[in-house]
């Protein structure tokens, strides 16, 4: 048995011999520090392959040596602390002389006082093929050649296939020699010449068809492209030529000039050609077909435009936007209360247009002389509240330096607009409760009591009955309040007004950036016609605001966010609710799928312009970290 001294010395012992093992190991090993993204240490195989210094290497960033796919490294690395070993694809590794060659990383976790790191070992690709192809070279030498007899049989086997081919082939085919003259002519190019053997075979073929152009102006000899291959030895192109019958018709071709090439020296060139007639005529068909579509398509967008032009002008009710269901009936409840005293209570969700609806009840009614006056309730610090809302006199508190009318003043014979009327504090409601039953109010720090004539019209976009219910709002202040309950539908709810609304909004944009007229397209629609809207109509303003900015030459492109695909939509309307408000563990399994759909898309690739981070609008390395947290698989 060991004593204690002994065991330390064990201790020791063991602790060299794994060194002493990860150093001297002949497969390049490195330890990875994934937080740090950098190798911390080498053994002597890995610096014998980069050819750097340890010293050098564990300076350097892994972007460095491995950086041409640091995409593929950062999901590696995930990989590998995920499931305690991963081995990469075909991956780059930068060498001392600025090479990079192909090798494949092993990794396998482990874990040193506490904290994760990944021993990686390296293998050289290339050089496991080179070595292949060596032993393969050494086979073929210790085995011989083949029987020369059996080569010739090859040989002359695949010249009677290739005459063959070349006799059946319906493209045109001939050759030369260095002199220009015709040494071959296939079937299907005598047939498209008009031609016979006699005519051309030890001809200039320049002077047989490639005389002039299409124009009949002189084709000189020395600028044909089918001789060009024999003088420089590269492939010539005629993308649009013209070759001339035997009687004298011309027909245009493209073809390949290519040269023949043998001992190292040039002996000739091979013509492959065919007859475009048909396609240049179909060609011409569809850029006609194509001018009048566009022509066609551009009188109805003007019709459209001018159509939805009328449509909105004869559809504006007060400034309100719509032809409805629900935009109909709230026209008819404007009708019924606007001339009343009633308070009216406006509830919708954030962006419906609330405020235009007190506007146009407003203007509606018989104080559409005397102002309306908003107030943004949450806009107010608590403690101003009530100067706010009632005024104040001079000294009443702390920077009160002079007398200041408060909006109940303010809007004396008119109408107060209370947006976002359920930020009113508690203990504020009973005083405004107060001035609503008897019309009277007192300034902050001032005894006087004043009588005031003021409609009420408030705005929320919350359930003020079950705030009530919940004793956040004081319930006979709701029902003061809500004498005549209007709701502004969402704009999801609105399919049939969001094209006057765009068209609206696109027209104010135009003019308020100075862009020329904006037109709206069909393929514009569909975008907008197919989205959520969770912004409601704010959000579309915003939309087409930046598609006026973005526009050129009237032409305007629809930059909707990601959220507003197929998927999302779908997800929305399988678990709708009476708010419209989902839960958090509901929402984080919408954007697990929503990754994962755009992951699958994009064949779990993260980087570049085609890759899945550059589809959610996110960076790469906060793509990884999110799978990563997720637990998403491939």
């Amino acid at each position: 048995m060991f004593d204690a001294d002994s065991s330390e010395e064990w201790g020791r012992l063991a602790y060299w011999m794994r060194n002493a093992a990860f150093e001297q190991c002949p497969e390049p090993l490195m330890l990875l520090d994934p937080q740090e993204n950098k190798y911390i240490d080498c053994n002597i195989a890995a610096t014998q392959m980069l050819g750097f210094d340890r010293q050098d290497i564990l300076k350097m960033p892994i972007s460095y040596i491995h950086g041409r796919e640091l995409g593929q490294l950062i999901v590696f690395t995930q990989e590998a602390l995920q499931r305690g070993h991963a081995k990469s694809k075909r991956i780059s590794c930068r060498l001392k002389n600025d090479m990079h060659i192909p090798v494949e990383l092993s990794a396998s976790r482990t874990v040193i006082k506490g904290r994760e790191y990944l021993v990686v070992s390296i293998k050289d690709i290339d050089s496991e093929e080179r070595q292949r192809d060596k032993a393969d070279a050494d086979r073929l030498a210790r085995n011989g050649i083949l029987e020369w007899k059996h080569l010739q049989s090859i040989f002359q086997q695949g010249e009677r296939d290739n005459l063959l081919m070349l006799t059946s082939v319906g493209d045109g085919i001939y050759c030369v020699d260095t002199n220009g003259l015709c040494t071959f002519i296939n079937p299907a190019a005598k047939r498209l010449l008009g031609r016979t053997d006699g005519d051309v075979l030890g001809q200039n073929i320049h002077y047989v068809h490639h005389h002039t152009h299409d124009d009949g102006t002189h084709y000189p000899v020395e600028e044909c492209p089918i001789y060009a291959a024999i003088r420089d030895g590269v492939v010539h192109e005629g993308i649009q030529e013209v070759f001339w019958k035997h009687d004298g018709t011309p027909f245009p071709v493209e073809f390949t000039s290519t040269p023949i090439i043998s001992g190292g020296s040039i002996i000739g060139a091979v013509v492959v050609f065919r007859d475009i007639s048909q396609r240049m005529e179909t060609e011409k068909q569809l850029r006609d077909a194509l001018k009048e579509v566009s022509e066609l398509k551009a009188r109805l967008e003007d019709e459209n435009a001018y159509l939805q032009q009328e449509i909105l002008i004869e559809q504006r009710y007060h400034g309100i936007i719509g032809e409805s269901t629900a935009i109909k009936r709230i026209h008819q409840q404007i009708e019924l209360v606007a001339q009343t005293e009633a308070n009216v209570l406006i509830t919708g969700e954030s962006g419906t247009g609330k405020e235009l609806i007190a506007r146009a009840i407003h203007d509606a009614s018989n104080r559409k002389d005397k102002p309306m006056i908003r107030v943004n309730c949450a806009a107010i610090p608590h403690e101003l509240f009530e100067s706010e809302f009632f005024g104040h006199i001079r000294g009443a508190f702390t920077g009160a330096v002079r007398d200041r009318i408060g909006r109940f003043e303010l809007a004396n014979g008119g109408t107060l607009f209370l947006d976002e009327v359920g930020e009113i504090p508690l203990e504020l409601q009973s005083k405004l409760l107060r001035v609503l039953q008897e019309g009277q109010l007192e300034r902050v720090g001032e005894e006087k009591t004043r009588n005031v004539d003021v409609r009420i019209i408030a705005a929320t976009n919350k359930d003020l009955k079950k705030e009530a219910e919940a004793h956040h709002f004081r319930e006979d202040l709701y029902f003061r309040l809500n004498v005549f309950p209007i709701h502004s539908p969402p704009l999801r709810e609105r399919g049939n007004d969001i094209t006057l609304l765009a068209t609206h909004f696109l027209e104010q944009a135009s003019q308020k950036f100075s862009k020329k007229e904006c037109k709206l397209r069909q393929s514009d629609l569909k975008p907008l016609l197919t989205y959520n809207w969770p912004g409601n109509i704010r959000e579309l303003q915003n939309v087409m605001e930046r598609a006026a900015i973005t526009s050129h030459q009237g032409r305007v492109t629809i930059d909707l966010p990601l959220t507003a695909s197929a998927t999302e939509m779908t997800i929305a309307k399988e678990s709708p609710s009476e708010t419209g408000i989902i839960g958090d563990d509901e929402m984080q399994e919408r954007v697990k799928r929503n990754m994962l759909a755009a992951l699958e898309r994009c064949d779990w690739k993260l980087f570049g312009d085609d890759g899945a981070a550059a589809l959610l609008k996110l960076k790469p390395t906060t793509l990884a970290s999110r799978i990563k947290r997720l637990g998403l698989k491939r």
